[in-house]
């Protein structure tokens, strides 16, 4: 029996799996790690905590098998950070994380100065301030000592994959969020490149996520307890890598993650964007491409309503109060925009509201208000790939909010289409194993690997007659942002 090992590089911890060659995950290894906020808004962690964490998992993880059978390691991992390293390949700062939101005014400049038109044409995309073109700008602005000491420029999950091979590579789908990717080309931007005033020589060499980087070094497979055969593949990007992980790969598939933070992944074999650049137009770790949309709030959302506001942490009695009789019929509507929001309409001055109280609103109406909202929203992702032709028949759900029955009820009929759960939901380091599978030469391709490995445990199907509640319902709930856009902005 051949293992493989999936890891996940996430913001709070890396969770190391290992998975048998039938997909059967065997052993599980989860080390946090702290994450430091120097000042208001920053977010940064230490590469060096990163690799702390996985060599002292590694050898947890393999003791109860025959460490000459594994053979493979692949990676997820978070996103959009910068990783800085010296002409030694020391790290030259702390990472510059995802969720880091210093690099405002470097943002501003991106999209109105160089311009939306030009970044789209360059990369697909425009700029968000977690993304890593700003991070650039932003250490060239105030960190110029640092900046010239660049020899390499990384994200975090490549960090991992040099260490252990000595390497520098990145994937195309890690590489679509930094902004400096020709993502309908696979190429580096050499425009972006300019601008930002760096060159390709500092830029890590482009793999697709199943492509073998290289072997173990001798010092790390000693201190892992593994032989230096075991291969390491590129990797993926965190969304891309989980996306593997449900079988959301080739033309149609669809994955919607219900997190703390919400996403619509669409995956596709053509290149496409939109022509408001709504949605991320990444790469995908099967070798095609992808469309995502995110939300800052998503679960959380939930979360602060029951936790924070309402003080019960009793989701499923609450839930319990709001009958079939009530779906589709809910006066009540709520934008869930707690944190701004990215995807669609990419405004960090959206806030939430509840609108439609009346006297005789009740708690669960309101409840019921923050579920809907959240679904309403995921739509607005979904009506942006459909004006672009895409047909999505079905999706895949998962994270914590799509274990509730309700909340998957009140999905569905929101997009009039069924929604599976997947009978192994591990996330980036399942999609970073079954990579690592097709990299060994056990799959010919990310595909055929999801179509051997990932099973639907239940599906969510549509009510026709709900559906067409819910649709005029989501009619109204779209009014209501544009309304509300000016006050917004005068809010803060």
């Amino acid at each position: 029996m051949h293992y493989y090992i999936g890891i996940d590089l996430g913001t709070s911890a890396v969770k190391l799996l290992l998975v048998d060659e039938a997909g059967i995950v065997v052993g599980e290894v989860t080390t946090e790690y702290p994450i430091s906020f120097p000042h208001p808004g920053w977010s940064e962690q230490e590469p060096a905590d990163w690799w702390s964490a996985v060599l002292a998992g590694v050898p947890e993880l393999v003791s109860g098998v025959d460490a000459n059978e594994v053979r493979g390691i692949g990676l997820g991992g978070q996103m959009h950070g910068l990783v800085a390293l010296d002409e030694r390949d020391n790290v030259i700062r702390p990472a510059i994380l995802w969720n880091d939101g210093r690099t405002a005014k470097e943002t501003d400049y991106l999209n109105e100065v160089v311009g939306r038109d030009k970044l789209s044409r360059y990369t697909a995309n425009i700029a968000f301030a977690g993304f890593t073109a700003p991070k650039i700008l932003w250490m060239l602005e105030n960190e110029p000592d640092n900046f010239a000491r660049i020899s390499k420029i990384m994200l975090p999950k490549d960090y991992l994959v040099y260490k252990m091979t000595g390497v520098h590579a990145t994937d195309y789908s890690d590489a679509s969020g930094m902004l400096l990717l020709d993502v309908q080309h696979k190429r580096w931007s050499k425009e972006m490149l300019d601008i930002c005033g760096v060159t390709e020589a500092q830029l890590p060499r482009l793999y697709e996520s199943w492509q073998a980087v290289g072997n173990l070094k001798p010092d790390v497979a000693a201190a892992f307890g593994l032989p230096e055969s075991v291969l390491v593949c590129a990797g993926a990007g965190d969304n891309a890598a989980a996306a593997v992980g449900t079988g959301t790969v080739g033309a149609g598939g669809c994955n919607i993650s219900l997190g703390t933070s919400g996403t619509v992944f669409i995956s596709s074999d053509k290149f496409g964007v939109d022509p408001h650049n709504a949605l991320h137009s990444f790469a995908h770790a099967d070798g095609g491409y992808h469309l995502m949309g995110c939300m800052l709030s998503a679960a959380s959302c939930n979360k602060w309503w029951m936790d924070d506001i309402s003080n019960d942490t009793d989701y499923s009695a609450e839930q319990a109060k709001i009958d079939d009789a009530k779906l589709g019929r809910n006066h009540v509507y709520f934008l869930p925009y707690l944190m701004g929001e990215r995807s669609p309409i990419n405004d960090t001055n959206a806030r939430g509201t509840f609108t439609g109280l009346t006297m005789d609103t009740s708690h669960a109406d309101m409840t019921q208000a923050v579920l809907e909202g959240v679904a309403f929203a995921i739509r607005d992702s979904f009506e942006v790939a459909k004006s672009l032709g895409i047909n999505i028949p079905r999706s895949n759900i998962c994270g914590g909010g799509a274990k509730s029955p309700l909340w998957r009820k009140i999905l569905a009929n929101v997009l009039g289409i069924p929604l599976d759960m997947v009978a192994t939901e591990q996330g980036p380091g399942y999609g970073g194993a079954i990579l690592a599978m097709v990299a060994d030469g056990k799959y010919s391709s990310v595909q055929e690997a999801c179509k051997a490995l990932v099973t639907v445990a239940s599906t969510t199907e549509p009510d026709p007659a709900l559906t067409q509640l819910y649709d005029d319902r989501y009619g109204q709930f779209k009014e209501i942002y544009p309304a509300m856009k000016g006050l917004f902005a005068r809010l803060l």
